[in-house]
Order: structure tokens, then sequence, then C-alpha cells
């Protein structure tokens, strides 16, 4: 018997990256949408706009040109107005997964906590029925490691793709990647975007481009512990992981405040753009467990 989901009954682990017990509580997960984006193929998710089955939604005017056939007649007998019969339209949903493959994320566990999340998000999009695809961006160049699959019996498919992503490497800019990205992928839905976000570059126009191409932009914000709470004194020199520039430091302790203060700035910030453009932002600790981020995603109303 094949085991496509769920624990096996040898119990062996279905992927490395995250335990059997954590896949049977994420298959019964699924991706929450701020808004409706689904792309025209058939599907299981509520579009935003009417279409044809048996589910009905609501009413409106009839305009030239609409469908004879789904005119309310009783209520055109009864008020002498035509009015046209709306349902809802199922629809199928994209996740589309981008892990963030450049050089920094190789810092404290950022690139390996990475795909154990995109390895958990893949779960709950194929069981959702999802179309689920993965890409790194922001390394050598982007790269589609899982192109568009749905199914729970593309779980397999789904790990052994995620598992097979190589340590970071690549010192193309995050916002670059995503471009890249965006020029191939095709389908509205949701993007869940897997970074540290430490970039000089304009984010603010990668999120538009991901909210121009109907994708729901979803992201979480992965930095090291001492990212978030560096220890350090003295005086220091800083050598940037990406383009090899050096920064000396001196009373690293006067610094520590204006980069605590930069750093939650910078989280705002990010938020709010998300927020403007119909999506999400989670700042996450690369030490935090898979299954205490997804307790974090369920509170935050992320997965229900």
């Amino acid at each position: 018997m094949n085991v496509v989901a769920g624990t096996s009954a040898a119990g062996a682990r279905l992927t490395p990256l995250l335990e059997n017990s954590l896949i049977a509580l994420l298959e019964r997960l699924r991706l929450q949408s701020l808004r409706k984006a689904t792309s025209r193929g058939r599907g299981d998710h509520l579009a935003g706009r009417g279409g044809a089955s048996t589910d009905f939604a609501d009413y409106r005017d009839y305009t030239p040109g609409d469908d004879l056939r789904f005119v309310d007649w009783n209520i055109f007998s009864r008020l002498e107005r035509p009015y046209l019969k709306l349902f809802r339209r199922e629809e199928e949903r994209h996740l589309v997964i981008v892990i963030d493959a450049s050089r920094s994320m190789a810092f404290e566990g950022k690139f390996a906590r990475a795909k154990e999340l995109a390895a958990a998000l893949a779960v709950t999009g194929l069981h959702g029925n999802d179309r689920v695809s993965v890409w790194t961006s922001g390394g050598a160049g982007e790269a589609c490691r899982l192109p568009p699959v749905r199914g729970r019996a593309s779980l397999r498919r789904a790990f052994t793709a995620i598992e097979g992503i190589t340590a970071a490497s690549g010192t193309q800019p995050l916002e670059q990647g995503l471009a890249n990205v965006m020029a191939r992928h095709r389908g509205r839905g949701l993007v869940v975007v897997l970074s540290d976000f430490l970039t000089e570059g304009d984010l603010k126009r990668s999120l538009n481009l991901l909210a121009a191409a109907g994708l729901e932009p979803a992201c979480l914000q992965l930095l090291g512990p001492t990212e978030i709470d560096p220890d350090v004194t003295g005086d220091l020199r800083l050598v940037d992981c990406e383009n090899a520039g050096v920064l000396d430091v001196s009373a690293a302790g006067d610094l520590l405040t204006l980069y605590q203060d930069h750093r939650l700035r910078y989280q705002q910030q990010l938020a709010q753009w998300c927020s403007a453009r119909s999506g999400r932002f989670l700042p996450l600790s690369s030490a935090d467990e898979p299954r205490n981020v997804i307790g974090m995603l369920r509170r935050a109303g992320w997965l229900a």
C-alpha cells in the first residue's frame, strides 16, 4: 500500500522535514484567504465572482446580454422586474510558495527552517486541493522546484522537491527573484514568501507585482535569534555576507538601540505594505520549531 499522507504502518517518517504527527495535524488545516482570488480552472474554492453551480448565492438586476436561463421568473411575475440568480462558483486556488535562497538565509538555520515551513504549507495546500508550486528566489536565479500540482497524491513529490533544495548560496536580490517568479507564474490565489527580507531593494514594488498577478501576499519573516536580540559589546567589524561590504563600529551598545528601533519599524512597514494589498505579515525566529510556528499561524488566523 502506498502511503501519501499521515503515518505509515511501520512508523517511518514521510520526510525528514516534518514529524508524522505534525503532518497528520496539517492534513486537517487549511490556509485562509483574506480575499477570494481564484483561477478559472475547476476547484474547491468559492470564487469572488458568480458562476454556474447548484449553490445559490444572491440576486442582481438583469442587464441586456445576460443569460435568460438564470432569470428568476417567479420574482419577475411578482415584481415585474427581471432579476438574475447568482450562484457560487467553485474554482481552483493556486498556492505559490517562494523560498528565499539568498546567502543571508544560511545564517542561524533560517534556510533550513524555511524548507520545513514550505513543506508544512504544501501539506495544507495539497490536502485542501490547492494547486501548489514551490520556487526559490534570491539565489543565483529563480527556479521552479515544483511545478503546479494538486491532490494529496502529489505530497511525496512535493516533499522530494523541497528536500532537494540546496543550501542558500546566491546573491541575487530578493525583489529581483520575486519579479522573475511572477514573470513565469500563471494563476491566482495565495503566495507565501519565506525570507528574512534583509534587502535594500524595493519590496513595495515586489508586493505590487504579487497583488497585480492576483496573488494575496503572505510574508513570513525568518530572523536568527542574534538578529532579533544581538549580544555584542565593544568595537566590531561587520561584514555583509551578500556583498562583502565592511562596516567598522565602535560603541556597539549605542548601536544596538538604533538597530532594534530600525528592525521594529521595518517590520511594521512590511506589515503595512502587506495589509494594504490584502495580505499578511508575520515575523518569526529561526529557533521556533515548526509545530510552534503552526500554532502561531492558527492563532493569527492564517490556518484553520
